[in-house]
This record gives C-alpha cells, structure tokens and sequence, in this order.
C-alpha cells in the first residue's frame, strides 16, 4: 500500500447520531432531538413540539455520553491515530445565543479530548454537524437571518480558543453544499420554523435556500480567518457532501446535464471554500433559480480571506444522470439519479463504487492544484446480525470489510496518481443513528452497539470481525 506513515487511519461520528445524553448538563435542544426514526421506506418525521411517547433517536444515540472511555479504548485498539467527532452546539450554548457556556458540557469535551490524546489519537472536529439549537430555529428561522453568523462565531471562537492546543484538525460545516437541494432545508440548513411532517416536504424556496448557504459560507470564513490569525497551528477545513456522478450515456446531452448536476452539488460550494469566490457559472445558476444573494460591504473580502487548509468529504457511492426517459432511478446519500448498470448496490440501494474514489480523488487533486484532501466519511450500512457462538456475542460482516478493502485499494492508487491525502474516518466506526432513516438498523460500525428501533438495547459493545480487519489494514499500512 502507498500510505505514509503519517496517514491519519480512524473513524468518524456526529454528536446527533452518537452522543446521546440529550438534555444532560444542561443540554438544550437541538434540531435532531425534534425528529423521530424512521426506515428505509418511511420518512424521517419532525416534530415542532414534542409528542409524548414518539421515539426521538437522537436522545440516547449510541450514548457516548456515558461511554468515553470505553469507546475511545476500542478505537486506539483498533490503531486509529484519527477520530473525527463533533461538537454538539447547544451542550455549550442551550440556545445558541448566550455569551458564555455551560461549565458541564465543557468538562465533557475535555475529558473526551485528554481521553483522545491520552491513546494517541488526534481528535478532528466538526463544529456544526447537523447540531443547531432548535431555539435559534424558533427565533430566527435558523440561517435564512444573517445573525446567525454573529452566534456562530461566539461559538466556533470559544471551541478554539479553549481546545486550540489539543485539536489541530477543524471542520466548519458538515456537507453543507446540501443546501443547493431542497432536502437540504432540514439538517444542513435547518429552515423548519414551525414546521411538522417529513424531511422531504419542507416547504423552501431556492432563494431561502442559497442564500442561507451564502450565510453558512460567510460563518466559515470569519472563524477560518480568526483561527489563521489567532492559532496557526490548527489546520481549518470545509466539508462537503461530495455527489459525484456519471453520464450515463455518451449521448452529449447526457455529459452537459452531468456536468451542470456536478457543478450545482459540487464545485458550486468547494470552489467558495478552497478559492474564495463563487465559481463562474454561480451567476447563470442565480438567475435560472431566481435567486438574489445578500451581499454586504465586506463579504467579498471575507470570502477571499478565509479559505480552507484542506478540502475534506464524503464518499459512499456514485449515481449517472441521463436526459433519456426510460433509465431506472436509485438514491443514495443526497445523490440520485439513474441507475449504473456496472455497479452492485447495499441493502439500501446505495451504489458500490470504490473506482470512483480514486477518479475523484484525481479530479479533486487537478481542480484544486495539490490542495490536501481528506476522505472523512466513508462506508456501507447493512443490516448486522448479533449472534452467540461457544457463548460469546459476534458478528460476521465479510460484506463491509470487502467494501472497505476496496476502497482502501482505490486510495492507495490515489495516492500513487499524485493525491495529497491526510486521512481516512470510515463512517461511524461504531454503530450509530442513521441520519437519512433515524434508525439503528442501519448499521455502519465495526463496533455493534446494543439498541435497536422499538426502543430496546443496553448499548454493550461487540467487536465485529470487521473491526480486526481495519485493525490489519491499518498495521500493514504501517508496515
């Protein structure tokens, strides 16, 4: 394998989906507390009040709230030197709008931080992760109001001003570049005031939304520049939802509707974040969505000052587009599109594709000269079986340690081709809530973690036999 010995190996979470604990310490709410479970053929509902007895995922998670130390044990086992996490909002700041934060929700990131150092292991940190306090929801339609920078920078400015010294590796906004969707209105955005009903049905315009982007992207930079001006030791990156996509025919109609998909989900968000400006097809996209951006004095420059050290994303499948009527559709993480008859698909029907990290790896490394590229969430949810042999609890998951040895493959030669990658956090690494479907069934880690769907489990943990197959891959890459 091509890694250098410095390659950052691990696994990444989100607080909504692992950290429980809910309203612990002082805990406010944040937008993922207000939405239930679902599955794979029933949407995510949210909930504007609370509605006794429905089942809110998010509150207990994974609980690692109560299980820092144990969870972190098994990660530095496994060999992680890298795990990347987030930083629940309102466990410091309930509403997202006090000057100070709350004493308990501190000691609790510092005891997972020395926890992390203590193993060797560099915490990479996410600092708004689908977390938003609901109460600036409830205020301000969350970021349709261009406060909602000034809150952030509060925030953002206290996690590095406290924790600068132990965590080197930031992240600003997790795939945010969902934002140029309509789904992209209920976590990345959070524009639900008021609302109930499913995720897909938030009624949103594109200049709501882009324009919320275009606030997201200005709370990016402003806290990237004080941390260059401030800390530069630490090392500052976006995070983008990457929906990378084929034509599905050499059809030329086919090859300019993939490019304008590309460009929207894509480049329309990362070429802000690693170059500074909106991309030059950004005021063609404006006019055909009718959409009028809140330009103040100040923000170009803003922009320009604050871009990232390195671009990180996620990965889990590719989709095609096609202008022709008769092509089966599938979906995938924000992605969908038609179906790619050469690829096999999870049980959710996300495509397998470890060649295309590789071929976006490159396009990533020629579009942005070099910049160091990080692959941040990566993995495949499968329905896991818990069974008990000679009596001891296992799980043999042989599908997820082929789908990890192949794309592991795939960044190797990556990095063979030329590719300036950092680092590598599997997706979850241990079991966690579904973002898209709510549930636990859905399961990602090479740690199970004992809750289900109804509500049941005593969240004990059992290493997978995936979980000894990244421990040889990462031993092997080390030589």
């Amino acid at each position: 394998m091509a890694f250098p010995k410095t390659f950052l190996w691990g696994g990444a979470t989100a607080a909504n989906q692992y950290e429980g604990g809910w309203n612990e310490g002082g805990k406010g709410a944040s937008v993922p507390d207000h939405m239930r479970g679902g599955d794979v053929n029933t949407p995510r509902q949210i909930d504007a009040d609370f509605v006794p007895g429905a089942l809110y995922p998010s509150w207990v998670a994974s609980d690692f709230y109560h299980h820092v130390d144990e969870d972190i044990a098994l990660f530095a086992e496994m060999g992680w030197n890298v795990f990347r996490m987030s930083i629940n909002w309102s466990r410091l700041f309930p509403t997202g709008m006090e000057d100070k934060p709350l004493e308990a929700g501190v000691a609790f990131y510092d005891h997972v931080f020395d926890c992390c150092i203590a193993h060797g292991i560099e915490p990479l940190v996410t600092l708004s992760h689908y977390e938003l306090p609901y109460a600036l929801v409830e205020k301000y339609n969350a970021w349709e109001s261009r406060a909602l920078i000034d809150h952030f920078f509060t925030y953002a400015k206290f996690c590095l001003d406290r924790w600068h010294d132990k965590v080197k590796y930031w992240l600003t906004f997790n795939e945010n570049n969902s934002g140029v969707l309509e789904m992209g209105a209920a976590l990345s955005l959070s524009l639900i005031k008021d609302y109930s009903g499913t995720v897909f049905e938030i009624p949103t315009t594109a200049q709501q939304r882009f324009n919320a982007l275009h606030y997201q992207f200005l709370a990016s930079a402003r806290i990237v520049s004080y941390a260059h001006e401030n800390y530069p030791g630490v090392m500052m990156g976006n995070m983008d939802g990457f929906m990378a996509s084929y034509a599905n025919t050499c059809d030329p109609a086919d090859v300019l509707l993939n490019q304008e998909r590309m460009r929207e989900n894509n480049w329309y968000s990362s070429d802000v974040y690693v170059r500074g400006h909106y991309p030059q097809f950004a005021k063609r996209l404006w006019k055909e969505r009718g959409v009028v951006l809140d330009w103040q004095p100040g923000d170009k420059e803003l922009l320009e000052a604050g871009t990232v050290d390195f671009y990180s994303f996620s990965y889990y499948q590719t989709a095609t587009h096609t202008t022709h009527d008769n092509a089966e559709m599938t979906g995938g993480n924000l992605l969908f599109g038609a179906k790619n008859p050469y690829l096999k698909a999870t049980d959710w029907g996300w495509q397998i594709d470890p060649t295309g990290l590789r071929i976006f790896l490159n396009e990533l490394t020629d579009r942005y000269d070099g910049l160091p590229l990080m692959v941040v969430e990566n993995g495949l949810g499968a329905f896991d079986e818990l069974v008990v042999e000679d009596g001891v609890e296992r799980v043999h998951d042989p599908y997820r340690t082929d789908y990890l040895k192949q794309h592991v493959a795939a960044m190797s030669e990556a990095i063979e081709d030329g590719c300036n990658l950092l680092g590598y956090t599997w997706w979850g690494g241990i079991d966690l809530v579904s973002a898209s479907t709510g549930e636990y069934a859905k399961r990602y880690g090479f740690i199970y973690v004992d809750y289900h769907d109804d509500g049941t489990g005593d969240g004990h943990r059992v290493r997978k036999d995936s979980f000894y197959d990244y421990q040889r891959i990462i031993a092997e890459s080390r030589g």
